[in-house]
């Protein structure tokens, strides 16, 4: 279709937000989420626009949501899973309470989003998944554990789906950002861990300044990233995985020749173990 009906969540700030304007810019129909509907308002006002307030951990405000955006425009043919956020600590700095929270949303609360959304799309036997994901997602990094391991998760679930959804005309792509010139490394999209222990100082202490430094100044620009989701939207064949930015490119091909070079060095060990 010409003009394509995009569900975004987390619509109202950073990537989402800039996702959300490149949509009504190229004049397609955006269903924009977020929990506070007035966070929403930027946006401004189209005849192309309906904003809904919804939390993606409430499973029944995300059907509702889903049913409302059927309602107005018909079909969903895009849908950008954005929603999250991020969790700066060692792992074991992580208390359980922030684990479940930061799963909550990243990880359970795509999981709502999705199943809300297939039955259409299985229905009119087409339509786009991009699942926000990142870097750290493809490789680890220390003081990221926890905030890579929900994205390690959306890798997983998003391969499976490309698996699963392609038979029906449904494409499931994970986008891999770096490290993009938003809010993300400031308290509105960061959170760090309650517990700070001193040993962990010369690692996940220097990143948590690393990152206090980078903040708006990161390399990737939000903008051509929404330009290349509306391109990736619209190919026949998108890829299982799209990496944005040269250093997710950089990070990408150090961890491939890691994998590589352990692989060779552990070979026969690896393959003792058959009977």
């Amino acid at each position: 279709m010409a003009q394509k009906v995009w569900f975004v969540t987390g619509a109202s700030r950073g990537l989402g937000a800039e996702i959300a304007k490149a949509i009504l810019a190229a004049d397609d129909k955006l269903v924009a989420t977020a929990r506070k509907a007035e966070a929403l308002d930027p946006l401004g006002k189209h005849d192309t626009l309906f904003n809904v307030a919804m939390d993606v951990t409430d499973e029944a405000q995300v059907q509702e949501a889903v049913n409302a955006a059927l309602a107005r425009f018909g079909r969903i043919d895009v849908l950008v899973n954005n929603a999250g956020y991020g969790l700066l600590g060692a792992v074991e700095e992580s208390s359980a309470a922030e684990v479940e929270s930061i799963y909550r949303t990243n990880v359970f609360g795509l999981l709502n989003v999705t199943r809300a959304v297939l039955p259409g799309m299985r229905k009119q036997r087409s339509g786009r998944i991009l699942n926000m994901s990142s870097i750290g997602g493809y490789a680890g990094f220390y003081g990221w554990g926890v905030y890579g391991s929900t994205k390690f998760a959306v890798e997983g679930i998003t391969e499976a789906m490309h698996a699963e959804l392609a038979p029906l005309g449904i494409h499931a792509t994970v986008i891999e950002p770096g490290f993009f010139r938003t809010d993300f490394l400031d308290a509105s999209s960061l959170v760090s861990t309650a517990t700070r222990i001193p040993d962990y100082a010369e690692t996940v202490g220097k990143m948590r300044e690393i990152a206090g430094g980078r903040n708006h100044e990161q390399p990737g620009d939000p903008a051509k990233l929404a330009q290349a989701l509306l391109k990736i939207a619209s190919v026949e064949q998108p890829p299982v995985r799209l990496p944005l930015g040269t250093d997710t490119l950089a990070r990408i091909d150090a961890k491939n020749a890691s994998v590589r070079k352990e692989l060779e060095e552990w070979h026969a060990l690896s393959a003792s173990t058959d009977f």
